[in-house]
């Protein structure tokens, strides 16, 4: 027969710590700490094999179960010396929810079990106290309709019955909480309470002690499936088909009276991760009244030793021993009953990235963990890192704002950081400003940014557009930049020709001040005070690593996991970001876009765009030469002897001049009929024949080298001439040049050959040998599939995971916003395919592809240069595969670091 029911209680348990998946964390800690000696009431679990059946069969239990609920009823009887539902010397019992992973929250409990007109009386007798018995009379029935019954409010404007009765009464009684009414008052709420659940629920209260019971284990498997835990569990990765368990146990009462209390506590500040017993408690109270905000908790560390110094005593012992014991700091419930302390819960705690790395730092110094401890994922989630490298608003600030309904909508956090600025809605206006004054703080709001964009944003603190999703351009380069960015914003209505923002009735003008939250998406009128990354003021050399303690851990953090990952972590950056890129940590340039380059020589690129003719074109080509080579000599000498990827142009001629342009810029199509000697006419038709309707699948890439060879030639000189004049002042330079959009072996053999016999000419001029390779990208499904063809003459492949994605799953990055989150809610794909890898999908061609190459060309080197890169689910999968490396925006490579450590130790 299979056993469903787990009991605790006396020290003794059938469980233990180690079964979570099967009694849920919360099951597993209560068999645990009975085990190890720590005082907690008896009760049972039942198991989350329960919770599978009950959903299988129809909301059914499994024939065994109750014969089992009634024997564990009956140990715990023994155990607690009273008898469920008896006359005369009652059980109370109450019944919580268990997930495996916590859910704080997200299910349901009810208090109190087992009360009814009977035992309410005995009760009384029992405790001396009829205030507090008809008090847990009153809160079970509350629990019971709100819980079982379903008479809990669902929205804004349905009528919560028990709460307005209570708000009745406590102003006519003249008092701020229940605890202060009368005795005869809390019994005519419980009349009327009975009343609310007849001709609401349109069934009487239940009376027998058992029927209540069995309602509230049916309630709480039942929230398993509750609108709130399915989103808990989507965004944070848990599977739906986990289950919960149920938790039944004896009650203890901190409502007796002045020498009862109950709390929550953390064995550490888990905001900031300083050691020591901290967090709420009410004196006479139950626990949902300190969760629920009906009354102002006490802090633990202030008062409780004041208050209750035995019971003080009594808590920071229980948390000295189950932090030795977990080796984890704790998050524990606990009442106080008549001067005892009684645990009711315990689990790892929550915790912010700053006191994830604080916390697990001083754990490994304090000798209570390993290094390779420390560097685990449930002990510091990668991601959490961003905290300790963005600006943060100042966390009174934000509340100000909130509190002042100032929040004007929300978009995706695509740019972790805070940034307060001045609104400006055009590129050229931000950079005009910022040379006027360096110092201003700007946001650039946009419908959705483009390449043109670039030299705003470079200057803008923010970003912040009304269309795009996670990896839309505006994400993408904010990220690459570490600039805040918050986009996809919908709600947002902007109006370039007005220059006004609005939403709802407000009405935002150029100039206006406000910011951007791009850890929660959010945007607020008006200005809210940013702090400084302490650690980021120590990587660029602001601050002396003496005087920051948080940056003392967090070194200690990555030295660790440097120390233990075999996965490489390079930079996606250019010149102007690889200062930044080599302080955060960067082993090299996994990719510089060389497109972005240009950008500072507009003129230059679009004479060679326009030019028709082979010669113009060589001539245009000649002037950018120049500035290239100064580019990469500069990229070049910052990394030394790190490797270096270079990707040759990849986008669409029309992304540098277009109609858009020309009706941008008026002075440009005469400018440029001037120099070619054309009529205006002739260049708008020049710019048309370069329109495309699809341009992310057209004249791009290697296609633009093989139809235009002389670029090719010309950008593969400039980075073997940079790599000659450093090689001379003794820097060993180390350029992989790349080939973009590659999907045939005969698209890549081509401009290999004008790269390797450039680079062969320019060291011939120069007198020098450079070691360089010659690589593709992996970024259409054909290159992944013919992959063995392609290494034959392929020196490395990266995986440019952004276009793979898009053209494996047919989805446009730019226009995928309207319904993933659909896609997403209805659990049709499991997470943004451009934010994590598809690992079914473009993770199998990433597969197919690294076992063709490497069938090849065993030695081949292989790594990811798309925003993937940083994600740490990626980073798991990589090193998963046998990459090389990960490349990423200069400000996740921190994160890289860590979870390519996690996913080395976790074997």
């Amino acid at each position: 027969m299979s056993k469903y029911v787990y009991g605790f209680g006396a020290g003794k348990a059938d469980g233990d710590g180690t079964m979570k998946p099967l009694l849920g964390g919360k099951g597993a800690n209560l068999a645990e700490m009975n085990k190890i000696g720590l005082p907690v009431p008896a009760g049972f679990t039942i198991t989350t094999e329960v919770c599978t059946y009950y959903y299988d069969h129809e909301r059914s239990y499994p024939p065994e179960l109750k014969a089992q609920v009634e024997a564990a009823i009956k140990q715990v009887e023994e155990t607690m010396g009273a008898k469920f539902g008896d006359s005369e010397n009652p059980l109370l019992l109450s019944c919580r929810s268990g997930s495996r992973e916590s859910m704080p929250g997200m299910m349901d409990t009810v208090l109190n079990i087992g009360l009814n007109d009977v035992t309410v009386a005995a009760l009384i007798k029992q405790s001396g106290n009829e205030h507090f018995a008809w008090d847990s009379y009153r809160r079970l029935i509350q629990m019971y309709g709100d819980v079982v019954l379903g008479l809990k409010p669902e929205s804004k404007n349905d009528p919560d019955h028990f709460e307005e009765i209570l708000d009745h009464v406590r102003e006519q009684a003249g008092v701020e909480h229940e605890k202060d009414l009368s005795v005869e008052t809390i019994k005519d709420v419980v009349k009327q309470f009975k009343e609310v659940i007849k001709k609401h629920a349109k069934v009487e209260f239940p009376s027998d002690p058992m029927e209540q019971l069995w309602g509230c284990v049916g309630a709480v498997f039942g929230s398993w499936m509750n609108d709130r835990a399915t989103v808990y569990r989507r965004q944070y990765g848990i599977p739906h088909n986990w289950g919960t368990a149920v938790n039944v146990q004896a009650m203890v009462f901190g409502n007796l009276g002045d020498d009862c209390a109950t709390g929550v506590g953390l064995t550490r500040n888990c905001s900031v991760g300083i050691p020591g017993f901290c967090g709420d408690y009410l004196i006479n109270a139950q626990g949902e009244d300190v969760v629920a905000g009906t009354r102002t908790p006490l802090r633990i560390e202030e008062t409780l030793g004041k208050d209750m110094p035995e019971s003080f005593a009594q808590l920071t012992e229980i948390g000295k021993k189950l932090e030795g014991h977990f080796k984890e700091v704790q998050d524990i419930e606990f009442t106080v009953q008549k001067g005892k302390v009684w645990m009711l819960q315990t689990r790892n705690a929550k915790r912010t990235g700053f006191a994830a790395v604080r916390i697990a730092v001083d754990l490994v110094n304090e000798g209570l963990i390993s290094e390779k401890d420390a560097l685990q994922k449930r002990r510091i989630p990668a991601d959490d890192l961003n905290q300790l490298l963005q600006p943060i608003f100042d966390p009174a600030g934000k509340k100000k704002a909130q509190d002042e309904n100032r929040v004007l909508a929300k978009g995706i956090n695509a740019g972790p950081g805070a940034a307060t600025g001045q609104v400006v809605f055009h590129a050229s206006d931000a950079e005009e400003a910022w040379n006027k004054d360096n110092d201003v703080q700007l946001i650039l709001v946009r419908k959705e940014t483009s390449p043109e964009d670039l030299r705003g944003m470079k200057v803008a603190k923010g970003i912040l557009t009304a269309f795009g999703g996670a990896s839309s351009h505006a994400a993408l380069v904010s990220r690459q930049m570490g600039k805040t960015c918050v986009c996809g914003c919908a709600a947002l209505n902007i109006d370039y020709e007005k220059g006004t923002i609005t939403v709802g009735d407000k009405v935002l003008k150029e100039g206006d001040w406000i910011s951007v939250d791009g850890f929660t998406g959010e945007v607020f009128a008006g200005k809210i005070e940013t702090k400084a990354s302490e650690v980021m003021e120590v990587l660029l050399g602001k601050k002396k690593a003496e005087d920051a303690e948080t940056y003392s851990r967090y070194a200690q953090l990555m030295a660790w996991a440097d120390k233990y990952r075999t996965l490489k972590v390079r930079a996606n950056a250019e010149a102007g970001d690889a200062v930044a890129a080599v302080a955060l940590g960067a082993e090299g340039v996994g990719l510089c876009r060389t497109e972005h380059m240009f950008f500072d020589h507009l003129d230059e690129i679009r004479t060679m765009i326009f030019a028709t003719k082979f010669e113009d074109r060589e001539k245009a080509l000649a002037q950018l030469l120049p500035f290239q080579r100064d580019d990469f000599t500069h990229l070049f000498k910052t990394l030394g002897d790190r490797p270096v990827t270079i990707r040759l142009l990849d986008p669409p001629l029309h992304e540098f001049l277009s109609e858009h342009h020309l009706h941008d810029d008026p002075t440009l199509a005469p400018k440029l009929a001037k120099a070619f000697g054309v009529t205006e006419e002739q260049v708008h038709r020049r710019v048309e024949e370069l329109k495309e309707t699809n341009p992310m699948l057209g004249h791009r890439g290697c296609r633009l080298g093989i139809v235009y060879p002389e670029i090719t030639a010309m950008q593969a000189r400039a980075i073997i001439e940079a790599a000659c004049l450093l090689k001379k002042e003794g820097i060993n330079v180390q350029p992989e040049i790349m080939v973009p959009l590659a999907g045939f072996k005969a698209e890549f053999d081509n401009q290999a050959k004008i790269i390797r016999d450039t680079a062969e000419a320019v060291c011939k001029e120069h007198g020098v040998k450079i070691d360089y390779t010659v690589g593709t990208m992996i970024e259409l499904p054909r290159a992944a599939i013919t992959a063995d063809e392609i290494a034959q003459n392929a020196e490395f492949f990266s995986f440019g995971t952004n276009d793979l994605t898009q053209t494996t799953l047919g989805i446009s990055r730019d226009d995928y916003k309207s319904f993933i989150g659909e896609y997403m809610e209805n659990d049709i794909i499991p997470s943004d395919p451009f934010q994590t890898i598809d690992q079914d999908g473009v993770g199998k061609l990433m597969k197919i592809g690294t076992q063709g190459g490497r069938a090849t060309r065993p030695n081949l080197k292989i790594g990811i240069c798309g925003e993937h890169g940083g994600d740490p689910k990626s980073v798991y999968f990589c090193h998963e595969i046998g990459l090389d490396y990960v490349s990423c925006s200069p400000r996740r490579i921190p994160i890289a670091r860590l979870a390519a450590a996690q996913a080395a130790l976790d074997k």
